[in-house]
């Protein structure tokens, strides 16, 4: 006679309420896409279970197969000890009500360029539909390419990066959005990769910032990322001098450069003393994006 095992847990919300006190005990890092224990744990919940990632509620009390207990915890498990960023575990990232793929190969897509673009930039882009090209610099996963092409209708993207690994998961997100004929991909440093004399009227960039005093502290989560995608040098503007020191040769008379910076904006101002520079407002505050216009940039 054979004794069925008997699990501690039985429903959904027997495994949110251990999901919650495990993240919390462990102190776990928030910010690729949840902000709290409680939301992090029922995304990673809804997910390993295949339910509706918006709808938990109905599901709150209804009993779980043993295998899918089991599946749960181990993401749970997952999450709490090796400190793996949720995306990664799912092997996906919500950005602005967009779905995309990601894995290691890149960073967590999170952009307040996102929110910006969903305003088409205006007032520093006058006319959205008539915009022809858009250039994105250090595209990681793609996503902000993605958002710029259905933003701006009529536009061809740009979307450059120096690493391999990042473009194969670029790749699958632009195929996923259909995108292969507008959003081009190019591998190598910068603007070097761009065709000779081309010029766009937006270049968006959330490049490299993070200074190196501040690399040393991350944590654990931000750890699991690409370093080439996050570490900036000494004071976090060393690709940010590259990318402002070549942007006017590539921009339009009238075009503009957006590029994110977190929570440099000191760094910035100090690198930057005699730029012009708007600072954008954002869910975050006034200091997360900066706008310089062509003609304030400096000429090569």
């Amino acid at each position: 006679m054979t004794t069925q095992k008997t699990h501690p847990f039985q429903t959904l919300r027997d495994l949110l309420r251990y999901a919650v006190s495990r993240f919390t005990e462990a102190e776990l890092a928030f910010g690729h896409g949840t902000a709290t224990a409680y939301d992090e744990a029922a995304y990673l919940l809804l997910h390993s279970l295949h339910l509706p990632i918006d709808t938990l509620d109905p599901f709150l009390d209804a009993r779980l197969l043993p295998e899918e207990i089991e599946r749960a915890l181990s993401v749970i498990n997952r999450r709490a000890g090796e400190r793996v960023p949720a995306s990664y575990i799912t092997n996906e990232a919500w950005m602005h009500g967009h779905r995309f793929y990601v894995d290691e190969r890149v960073i967590v897509p999170r952009s307040f360029i996102g929110e910006l673009l969903e305003d088409a930039l205006q007032p520093w882009v006058n006319h959205p539909d008539d915009v022809a090209d858009v250039l994105e610099l250090c595209t990681g996963s793609g996503c902000l390419a993605i958002l710029a092409a259905e933003t701006f209708p009529a536009a061809q993207i740009d979307a450059v990066d120096i690493s391999h690994d990042a473009l194969d998961v670029a790749k699958i997100n632009v195929a996923d959005y259909g995108l292969d004929d507008r959003v081009a991909l190019h591998l190598g440093d910068l603007y070097a990769p761009l065709p000779d004399g081309k010029r766009y009227e937006v270049i968006i960039t959330n490049p490299p910032y993070v200074n190196e005093g501040s690399m040393q502290v991350l944590p654990a989560e931000y750890r699991h990322e690409p370093r080439l995608a996050l570490a900036g040098g000494d004071d976090g503007m060393d690709v940010v001098r590259r990318i402002i020191a070549g942007a006017r040769e590539r921009l339009t008379d009238d075009g503009v450069l957006v590029v994110e910076i977190g929570n440099e904006r000191d760094f910035v101002e100090a690198a930057f003393p005699e730029l012009p520079i708007t600072w954008l407002a954002t869910s975050a505050g006034d200091d997360m994006v900066f706008l310089v216009q062509a003609a304030d940039l400096p000429q090569q």
